[in-house]
């Protein structure tokens, strides 16, 4: 049996192993990975309250529940989920109220899910690490010299680590696929209007954030989209989403990029094409031209966006900025310093970007592409205690150059690895399609997934063996 989030709520379900007991492995595994750094906090009563609510319900309430009993983590920015306080990485924030459960917490745990934690952050998730100042320094399982990657390093590290087998995530610019990736998981961006986004957060960074999930199998990425999309009640329109067409699928394949790359993570792309093809798909070569102007515009405007968006942020809430690391000053500053003009233009872009996009996929279904250009980085590779926000952003542009293409675009794009390098780190690939094609991209994810190219390292607190 696969050994996932799925397989963990079927043997709840059987009464192999009950909720309490789940939580109780689940915290255990915390513990002994507490110098992983990837919980920035933890309430075992709450998740232990949460299990215990779980067994007491009548059987076939319990079985409506496709993720029932699975202990979970919240990441700490997004949500929020009542009962845990968001800090996103900041002590700007830290005492603050947890608040009410935000829609897609109620979902989550609506879907069966008992969390009892919150998983570290960069500080308002503007890094490829995470290694808030505040603490704690997130390191990847993996290979504990080097990051999970961000901003939703801490869930990743703790899903591959198997402390829990699935983990509440957000995607800003790559933030759900880069950990992901970097962590040997199955990471799926929606497409924007897809997930709930509210009720507190207005219009989710101009529509280029989402929040879902890291995963330990394709199933698993099906299975909380499906319990989690939908109904989203804006403030975008929600996407048609399509079936998967008949027959073959069109594939574009991108193996390069205009930065400098490891080959492997090239050349796991077109192995990964070539699998594909094997099972009847139609490969089309995509040369990086082709996707050279939305790619750069959209690490570009990610940034700007970024930039506006926390400088209104801090001034609604009135955060002191003393109390923020000198790479979130600074990128406050050069939000306050944008010009209306400025930001309306980063509108049309994004809708430029999206058009451009689109034009691509008139003859593909799907594209296949690099998601980082690098190994894993060795932990402070991404420091945020400098105030040269454009190099920092190009840092984090250079190792995923096409993360946050699927963010300015609305696409839906999904990580999953693809076999191992030499020192047993993961190989992932990247696949994008068109607007509400999740089906797509879980469908090709599983058949790449069937060619068991990767294992994971680490058995999942509470599974039974």
């Amino acid at each position: 049996m696969q050994a996932d989030a799925t397989a963990l709520a079927a043997a709840i379900g059987k009464g192999d192993v009950s909720a309490r007991q789940a939580m109780e492995a689940s915290l255990a595994a915390s513990d002994a990975w507490a110098h992983l750094g990837a919980l920035c906090g933890r309430d075992p009563e709450t998740g232990l309250a949460a299990a215990d609510r779980f067994d007491g319900l009548s059987a076939d309430v319990k079985a409506a529940m496709t993720f029932g009993g699975v202990p979970t983590l919240a990441k700490d920015l997004g949500g929020p989920f009542s009962g845990l306080a968001v800090t996103a990485g900041s002590r700007a924030l830290v005492g603050g109220d947890a608040g009410a459960d935000s829609e897609i917490a109620a979902r989550f745990r609506d879907a069966g899910f008992s969390l009892f934690g919150l998983t570290t952050s960069p500080e308002f998730g503007l890094s490829l690490a995470s290694e808030p100042a505040k603490g704690p320094i997130c390191r990847n399982p993996l290979d504990e010299s080097r990051s999970p990657g961000g901003s939703s390093g801490g869930a990743a590290a703790a899903v591959a680590a198997g402390i829990v087998s699935i983990a509440h995530a957000t995607d800003a610019g790559g933030s759900i696929r880069v950990p992901a990736a970097c962590c040997g998981l199955v990471g799926l961006k929606p497409s924007r209007g897809a997930m709930p986004a509210g009720p507190a957060y207005g219009n989710y960074l101009g529509g280029i954030a989402t929040e879902l999930a890291v995963c330990r199998s394709v199933r698993d990425a099906d299975g909380v989209f499906r319990a989690i999309a939908g109904n989203a009640r804006g403030p975008f329109p929600p996407p048609a989403f399509a079936d998967v067409p008949e027959g073959s699928l069109r594939i574009g394949v991108l193996t390069e990029t205009d930065v400098s790359a490891d080959p492997a993570r090239l050349g796991v792309v077109e192995d990964a094409a070539k699998a594909l093809e094997a099972r009847g798909h139609r490969l089309r070569p995509v040369g990086w031209a082709e996707i050279e102007t939305p790619a750069r515009a959209s690490a570009s405007a990610f940034a700007d966006i970024a930039a506006a968006n926390l400088a209104e942020t801090t001034s609604r809430f009135g955060l002191d900025l003393e109390m923020v690391e000198p790479m979130t000053r600074a990128v406050i500053e050069r939000g306050r310093a944008m010009r209306p003009e400025g930001v309306w233009s980063l509108i049309n872009e994004m809708a430029l970007i999206a058009r451009d996009l689109w034009r691509l996929f008139e003859g593909i279904d799907c594209l296949i592409c690099p998601m980082l250009t690098d190994q894993p980085k060795p932990v402070g590779s991404f420091p945020t205690d400098h105030d040269d926000w454009p190099l920092h952003f190009e840092r984090m542009r250079a190792f995923a150059p096409l993360a946050a293409l699927a963010n300015l675009s609305g696409f839906p794009a999904i990580t999953l690895p693809f076999g191992a390098d030499g020192i047993g780190l993961p190989l992932p690939v990247q696949m994008i399609a068109p607007m509400g094609s999740e089906a797509v991209l879980l469908k090709l994810a599983a058949e790449l997934e069937r060619e068991a190219r990767w294992q994971h390292r680490f058995a999942i607190a509470g599974a039974c063996a």
